[in-house]
């Protein structure tokens, strides 16, 4: 199974757009939303069934028992992350936790224990012929690395014989989208004809570049400045990267992610330049796999 990792250095690219179009494009058996702080991909590509839900645990949280708690304040002193408190009681703001497990290595009684915590939901949309894998990570939980690995390897194990599986991944460069990356066959790169477009492209590329696999480079928006458009053209000639293309900015795209609606699904100019990245994307993907 070939899998494209669609990124992007920055939000606001249109990643998620282009990866819904791709999804449309290919018709694509697998695909999955890795952003889990902020999955979207749903809202476009419009599931209707029920997934299947499962309690993703990431780190444990400490908890106090009270009634084995003699109150000698060494918790509180030794939490480099202020989480415990003293009230009426030792107790543990969960959101502060980190799980390192100090506290109760310090604790004289073994009043402290750390426990299971959930951090997020993983959901499966599967029917007979599509698998959507996605999640959504609790407020202030950890780990979110550690989710997109969950998420990639549900959508696996559903759909181990299918040719090609999309990704929607995280924006900037952090842990989900350095799970992300982890073994894919490509990663498109959806830049933005920005200053600082220009600066998180750069970004996302040397981190990809660390992992050796396939980079292609699209330009979404790139009317919208031509002179940094160039300047990511020739950037990419300088580096030796490849270029697929270049997507226009226009208004009827909106109004159709406003709809649930993909661009390739309406008649437009945004849709028409990304049926073109689109091909120029799996040829670079498939290429030398028939020699």
């Amino acid at each position: 199974m070939k899998q494209l990792l669609i990124l992007s250095g920055k939000g606001g690219t249109g990643k998620t757009t282009i990866a819904s179009a791709f999804i449309k494009l290919s018709n694509a058996k697998a695909y999955a939303d890795c952003d889990v702080d902020a999955p979207n991909l749903h809202l476009i590509i419009g599931q209707r069934s029920e997934p299947k839900r499962t309690d993703y645990y990431g780190l444990p949280k400490a908890e106090v028992n009270p009634e084995r708690c003699m109150e000698c304040d060494q918790c509180r002193q030794n939490c480099r992350f202020d989480a415990i408190s003293v009230g009426k009681t030792y107790e543990v703001n969960p959101f502060a936790c980190e799980g390192c497990g100090v506290c109760e290595y310090v604790c004289p009684v073994d009043a402290i224990s750390l426990k299971p915590a959930i951090a997020g939901e993983l959901m499966l949309y599967t029917n007979k012929e599509k698998v959507f894998s996605t999640a959504q990570l609790k407020m202030g939980s950890g780990t979110s690395g550690m989710l997109v690995t969950e998420v990639k390897k549900q959508m696996k194990i559903a759909t181990s014989d299918t040719e090609l599986a999309i990704i929607d991944g995280s924006p900037g460069i952090g842990c989900p989208v350095i799970a992300s990356i982890s073994g894919v066959d490509m990663v498109l790169v959806v830049a933005e004809p920005s200053i600082s477009g220009i600066s998180d492209m750069e970004r996302i590329i040397k981190t990809a570049e660390k992992f050796g696999t396939k980079i292609a480079i699209c330009i979404n928006k790139f009317d919208t400045n031509y002179v940094n458009t160039e300047q990511i053209e020739l950037f990419c000639k300088n580096k030796g990267l490849t270029f697929v293309g270049k997507i226009p900015f226009d208004s009827d795209a909106v109004k159709a992610i406003n709809n649930g609606q993909t661009i390739v699904d309406i008649n437009c100019a945004s849709g028409l330049a990304v049926r073109e990245v689109y091909n120029k994307t799996m040829e670079g993907l498939f290429e030398g796999d028939n020699e």
